[in-house]
């Protein structure tokens, strides 16, 4: 594998691509320690230091920007508003004939999307970082903290903050697309493997600090290479649906005769289930922020809702992430459009009618793939939470399910291109 990598970089325009990738990933990180306009850097610090960012409610936030939120930095809000105006892109396909007809145009209908995801982002830049401002202001994001992290907070002084932010957003964006046009790999997944990889080193850190540090450090360092293991494992699963095209006569060509797969994942929704389920078990957090402390509903709520060992609280997250495993993967999979495609290209399923019949059975195949898939992503997402639980560790370390799919997803994707390049020029990859 370090020879591949040797040979990648004597490459001359395979080492373009990869530095500029790692400058770009550089300037990412660089802007996660500017501080916005208006922001007391020594204060953030000292509240960092005393509250050890103990708000769980934006917590995922907080790990997709690599920490930069808790930092209040130009790229406080990280990649997360591009992520959530994609999703919402997506699901208004279902909801909106005219986005779903965009997406059939081809490359001209998914440009169009992609504007619109562009505009969207910048909207909940806007809404994401007012929010943050507000809850720094107020005290909620430091809990406990006994400084001010905004000493002047004027409306001039505030503005400035929500357009600075708002940019930073944009300018993510931009250096995410200029990764996926000049470097290697998708560049919006990349800054987003930055951010949570770059969170480790202080993670890992802190765990050998504590009490019986080289003890649970071992034991987390076990637990991350195996469940690293089982993403690989069952990441690379896939169930290949055979397909065969009929010979047809084109003028005085033929054409077709050829057979070959429909590559089906065990795990077709990826990480997107953890997030939705994530995002809807912070609202109980939320609700209790704004209700009386000492009333019974809160305490209730502090209780089995909030604090993530509660039994009813893994039960419900569990519940969820199957949940929008079937509801992602139908989604983003749709049998019937595949049927009429099949069918238009002469196409068919050995043993199986084209048209209706081959939509029946691809939503059979679905389901039956996607039960096994949504259990391995509960798994995954449990395994981490429920060990760190036991072992008594700060459940804001980033070995969440999430952080260890979203990282080694996109590390095996960037390989893959890149031995894919490498194999080109009739190199050996990184695999035999």
């Amino acid at each position: 594998m370090l020879s591949a990598f040797v040979r990648a970089f004597r490459t001359p325009d395979l080492r373009r691509k990869l530095l500029f990738t790692i400058a770009i990933m550089s300037i990412f990180r660089v802007g996660s320690f500017l501080p916005t306009p208006g922001v007391s850097y020594p204060n953030v610090q000292i509240c960092i230091d005393e509250t050890a960012g103990n708000n769980d409610l934006l917590g995922l936030v907080n790990l997709f920007s690599g920490g930069a939120l808790l930092q209040l930095s130009v790229f406080a809000l990280g990649i997360m508003p591009y992520i959530t105006a994609s999703i919402i892109v997506q699901l208004l396909r279902v909801v909106i004939p005219r986005f779903e007809a965009l997406h059939k145009e081809g490359q001209s209908g998914t440009a169009k999307l992609t504007q619109y995801t562009r505009y969207l982002t910048i909207a909940l830049a806007i809404l994401q970082s007012t929010t943050v401002i507000t809850i720094a202001r107020t005290g909620q994001l430091f809990s406990g903290c006994s400084v001010d992290v905004i000493p002047n907070d004027n409306v001039q002084t505030i503005l400035l903050m929500v357009l600075t932010m708002t940019a930073g957003t944009g300018l993510i964006m931009w250096l995410g697309e200029l990764i996926s046009e000049r470097g290697v790999g998708n560049g919006m997944s990349l800054l987003i493997f930055t951010s949570i990889a770059a969170s480790f080193p202080t993670a890992l850190w802190s765990i050998a600090g504590g009490d019986n540090g080289p003890t649970k450090f071992t034991v987390v360092l076990v637990i991350v290479v195996l469940v690293i293991g089982l993403v690989v494992f069952v990441e690379q699963s896939q169930r290949r649906i055979p397909v065969q095209y009929a010979k047809r006569m084109v003028g005085r060509k033929m054409y077709g005769g050829s057979s070959t797969y429909i590559p089906i994942k065990i795990n077709m929704a990826g990480v997107i289930p953890i997030i939705f389920a994530s995002s809807l078990l912070s609202v109980p957090q939320l609700l209790a922020q704004f209700g009386d402390q000492t009333s019974d509903w809160v305490i209730w709520l502090q209780v089995n809702l909030v604090d993530p060992s509660a039994p009813l609280h893994l039960v419900l997250y569990v519940v969820l992430i199957i949940f929008f495993c079937y509801f992602y993967t139908a989604i983003t999979f749709n049998p019937d459009e595949v049927a009429d495609n099949m069918k238009k290209y002469g196409g068919f399923i050995p043993g199986i009618r084209a048209g209706r019949p081959t939509a029946e059975y691809l939503s059979f195949v679905i389901s039956r793939i996607t039960a096994p898939g949504s259990v391995y992503l509960a798994l995954v997402a449990l395994i981490p939470t429920i060990a760190f639980i036991l072992l008594d560790i700060s459940q804001n370390i980033p070995f969440g399910g999430a952080s260890i799919l979203i990282v080694v997803g996109v590390g095996l994707e960037t390989v893959k291109q890149i031995e894919s390049q490498l194999q080109q020029r009739h190199y050996e990859g990184f695999l035999r």
